[in-house]
């Protein structure tokens, strides 16, 4: 019978098993845990230590990382039986997305690798086998927890006996309507942001670097901060005319035509390709709005408000016919909130928002909708819209549910998510502790001193 399934689980030293350098007596690794036929080295250790999604960590980091990275190896022996895979392709673009998440907390490449100790090559090399065991991970949780179901009774019963003070509070929300009008770009003000960019790209051609102009000139302020870099995506994640574009690239010294997208004016130049993702950098430029023509788009919508008051038309037959906002026009103005996530990570659609959360989308917007009624409509105002354009907009505040505790006929499917979550969670646990009674695992007794999630990882 393999060593992996032996029930005896203790705590002893492994001080044979370390690794000394050749020409000296000093521990450069050692073996700290194993758990069935895997070890845990303290190199392991370490290394999730420099990870920044580790800096918030609560507890002894010498215990908590330990311990998921022995949870980890029961998860991916069971992915190895239920022969779960991951891609080279999902891989490499789950590191380029975290690689370039902590470049944008770290606020440069550079200081990312100054944190880490190492270039963004190493750090790329050594989180792709880290990163494709927590993607298998991930599959195996979601395969043991696919058949976990709730039903709407277990619902109510879940919340029935529970104290009022104990529900989870929820927020005000607002439910709001738009009607946007985009004010007038005259045609010399577009040819003269199209001939800007025709410049960088003869500038980049005569031997500029691209990422200065982009840090110099870009209008796109978080990549311009990388030097215009946005990091691999796939073709769906970009608007299509910029995709379409970017993705004809073929050499990495070569710069784009300009092209036109929801966000502005771009070019483009190719840094890589791997598989169905392509990393590119870019600088964008927007035409600006003169004032007479913010001015009257206001105007417009003034009367436009006024119409609607008047009864003339519904503020939704408004948003319908006229609103120059594609992301609410076909639904009659009703904004909608993608921000929240169901338990699976899955974005969720709902027309509320938490008034954080419409900031982030506005802030705008969300100081007008603050102080309106339920039904009102509001003067016209500027606002920058989710493509970081300047737009003229109208809102009519549809609903505002103010703060309360969670009802089951009120916020049934956010409650749903809640016990759904703690059923899983529930399987989840009863697995591991089962795996543990059946794994071979060994820990170095420098290591044992720990109060761990699992107990049952060391007996006595």
């Amino acid at each position: 019978m393999r060593r992996l399934f032996l029930s005896l689980i203790f705590c002893l030293s492994l001080s044979g098993l370390h690794t000394f350098a050749q020409h000296a007596n000093n521990v450069v690794d050692e073996v700290i845990w194993v758990v069935g036929d895997e070890a845990i080295l303290k190199s392991d250790v370490e290394g999730m230590r420099r990870d920044p999604s580790w800096s918030q960590i609560k507890g002894n980091p010498y215990c908590v990382i330990p311990e998921r990275l022995a949870i980890q190896k029961l998860f991916l022996h069971q992915a190895a039986i239920d022969s779960i895979e991951v891609t080279d392709q999902q891989v490499n673009g789950y590191v380029e997305d975290r690689i370039n998440d902590w470049v944008m907390t770290s606020g440069s490449k550079e200081k990312l690798e100054e944190y880490m100790s190492m270039p963004i090559s190493q750090i790329r090399e050594e989180l792709r086998d880290r990163y494709r065991g927590e993607m298998m991970v991930n599959r195996m949780r979601e395969k043991l927890t696919e058949d976990v179901k709730v039903s709407p009774a277990e619902v109510r019963r879940y919340f029935k006996e529970m104290p009022e003070d104990s529900l989870p509070l929820i927020p005000t929300q607002v439910e709001v309507e738009l009607i946007v009008q985009q004010p007038n770009i005259p045609e010399e003000e577009i040819n003269r942001v199209k001939e800007e960019l025709r410049g960088y790209g003869e500038r980049v051609n005569n031997g500029m670097s691209f990422s200065t102009l982009a840090i110099l000139y870009s209008e796109d302020k978080e990549s311009a901060k990388q030097g215009g870099e946005l990091g691999f995506m796939g073709r769906g994640e970009l608007d299509p005319a910029f995709a379409n574009v970017a993705f004809s690239l073929t050499d990495p010294k070569k710069v784009s035509k300009v092209v036109e997208s929801e966000f502005g004016f771009h070019i483009i130049q190719l840094i890589d390709k791997r598989g169905e993702k392509g990393n590119f950098r870019h600088i964008l430029r927007r035409p600006v709005a003169a004032q007479k023509d913010i001015d009257a788009a206001l105007s417009r919508l003034d009367s436009i408000a006024d119409d609607i008051r008047q009864e003339k038309f519904t503020f939704e037959d408004g948003a319908t016919w006229i609103s120059d906002d594609k992301d609410t026009k076909n639904n009659h103005g009703l904004m909608t909130n993608l921000q929240k996530r169901n338990s699976e990570g899955r974005m969720m659609q709902t027309s509320r928002f938490e008034m954080g959360e419409l900031a982030n989308v506005s802030p705008e917007l969300a100081r007008i909708v603050d102080g309106m009624e339920v039904g009102e409509i509001s003067k016209p105002f500027k606002m920058t819209n989710n493509r970081s354009k300047t737009v003229c907009a109208i809102a009519k505040l549809k609903n505002r549910i103010k703060a309360h505790r969670a009802s089951v006929t009120e916020d049934f499917q956010m409650l749903r998510e809640i016990v759904l979550d703690k059923k899983k969670e529930e399987l989840i646990t009863n697995w591991i502790r089962e795996k543990q009674k059946s794994t071979y695992v060994r820990i170095n007794a420098d290591w044992c001193d720990c109060e761990f999630e699992y107990p049952g990882w060391v007996k006595q």
